[in-house]
């Protein structure tokens, strides 16, 4: 990266979606969904064919993202037994823990979150206290409001059936499964609740916007988080009458919208060769039956197959990062924080491991120090890529977990179709040695392994949930009439 790029210090947006897919984009071979914007980002500037978020679910690999450490690191890999947070958990980020933004303020950045968090709804986790400036979005995901009865009791059946834990001890009762309303915040405060999520995107890209023009004469960090595609899916009529591929498309050409649009603001305040643009997803599509492509990868949300955790990345910095470029050695949305860091000139954490490498090599396409390896983890070690291999040692979670021992050559056989352990038991060996030696690292609970490179969860006791369902409120839906969730 030029020596003038780097002492410029410029500003970044990063763009994450919520359970967004590796086919879901036209860049990506989607012919469902129209992405043009999304494609010319692609054509302007750099994407990727590996990358990995840390974890196929949301809570786990957006705290990996903020912090530069796998999840299990930083002891965000359960909480309380479950995948991912919910309205009113005890657990969270722990205060102490250097999120990227808390890295960049330091440097003079004025930093800032639109969208979804999703690493702690109590006081101490939420965002202006690990180092955004401002805040405005909602603490979780979109369905953990109040919906109809059914959706909640679906949910509950599927955390059974495919995460394998209880949740609620009376998935029967519909009043078990209606969370307290859905909370807008503002920085700390509520600032709405029940709000109108086919409204909720255009909210955010104006948020987004306005940040930009206050801040385009000093360096800024914009981390936008979208809601989209999580269900349930509300979008504007306009792009759902317009849509090939029902809810789910209307909701893909919705961000390649708001995509357009900050492309466009960028450019409009001269912006555009000093910064640093960013689009990728914090896990895989849900599931392909919905909508939504994990093509050609196996797997879906929640799972360790490559469909869970490989999602889209492009990367856009004019004059920096060569246009029409692909990198297809491995990188995973840990690395952004020790990016973000040499971009603006700030000393990584000397107190802490960050599991990351910084992404310039490969945007400047010089020669880089291929990553030794990359841990596959869903609350418990489930494999390891190193180059084109890939060892899966364990499949399910909690009660139906049980050991596999299966190796695929991701080059050869992107669909994990053609087990090749025992034709290769010398590779399979190490292989299995390097997941030995993270464990006694990183712990794995199926093994009792506490791990002595762990770092503490944060917790807050008394937990309270932000909202209280109030029946004389005056909310804009009392109750989303959407069941859908997960």
């Amino acid at each position: 990266m030029p020596d003038s790029a780097s002492s410029s210090r410029p500003n970044i947006i990063l763009i994450n979606c919520d359970d967004l897919g590796y086919g879901d984009l036209g860049c990506y071979g989607s012919s469902l969904n129209r992405t043009p914007a999304l494609d010319r980002m692609a054509a302007e500037g750099m994407r990727f064919t590996d990358f990995y978020m840390a974890s196929p679910v949301c809570s786990p690999s957006r705290a990996a993202m903020l912090t530069g450490s796998y999840p299990n690191r930083v002891s965000m890999d359960l909480f309380d037994g479950l995948p991912v947070l919910f309205p009113g958990s005890a657990a969270g980020l722990h205060p102490d823990e250097q999120t990227f933004a808390r890295l960049l303020k330091e440097q003079g950045y004025h930093t800032a979150l639109v969208g979804k968090w999703h690493v702690g709804d109590q006081q101490e986790f939420l965002p202006c206290n690990h180092g955004f400036d401002q805040y405005f979005g909602i603490p979780y995901s979109n369905d953990m409001g109040r919906q109809p009865g059914e959706g909640r009791r679906n949910f509950a059946r599927e955390l059974e059936a495919t995460l394998h834990t209880d949740y609620q001890n009376d998935p029967d009762t519909p009043e078990t499964w209606n969370y307290p309303p859905l909370p807008l915040l503002r920085d700390n405060e509520v600032h709405q609740q029940q709000p109108d999520q086919a409204a909720l995107t255009e909210r955010y890209v104006d948020e987004c916007v306005q940040f930009i023009r206050k801040h385009k004469e000093e360096p800024f960090l914009l981390y936008f988080a979208q809601m989209y595609v999580h269900l349930p899916i509300y979008t504007p009529n306009s792009f759902l009458k317009a849509s090939q591929n029902g809810r789910y498309g209307a909701a893909v050409e919705h961000i390649d919208w708001t995509v357009s649009v900050l492309m466009d603001e960028i450019k409009r305040q001269g912006l555009d060769e000093n910064t640093l643009i960013i689009f990728t997803s914090d896990n895989g599509s849900r599931a392909q039956g919905e909508g939504g492509s994990n093509a050609p990868l196996r797997g879906a949300k929640g799972s360790c197959w490559e469909g869970g955790q490989r999602v889209p990345m492009i990367a856009r910095w004019p004059g920096t990062i060569p246009a029409g470029t692909e990198n297809q050695s491995v990188h995973s949305a840990m690395d952004f924080l020790p990016s973000f860091c040499e971009l603006a000139g700030q000393p990584l954490p000397a107190d802490r491991v960050i599991d990351g490498q910084s992404l310039l090599p490969a945007w400047q396409e010089s020669a880089e120090e291929e990553r030794p390896f990359f841990y596959i983890h869903c609350g418990a070690f489930h494999g390891v890529r190193v180059g084109s291999w890939k060892l899966h040692v364990a499949r399910g979670n909690h009660r139906n977990y049980h050991e596999v021992l299966e190796l695929y050559h991701l080059e050869e056989d992107l669909g994990e179709r053609h087990n090749l352990a025992e034709q290769e038991p010398e590779r399979v060996q190490a292989l299995q040695a390097l997941i030995d030696e993270a464990r006694q690292e990183l712990g794995d609970r199926q093994k009792g392994l506490e791990g002595s490179g762990r770092r503490p969860q944060g917790s807050h006791q008394p937990n309270l949930p932000l909202t209280q369902f109030d029946p004389d409120h005056p909310y804009f839906q009392s109750e989303y009439d959407l069941a859908d969730a997960g």
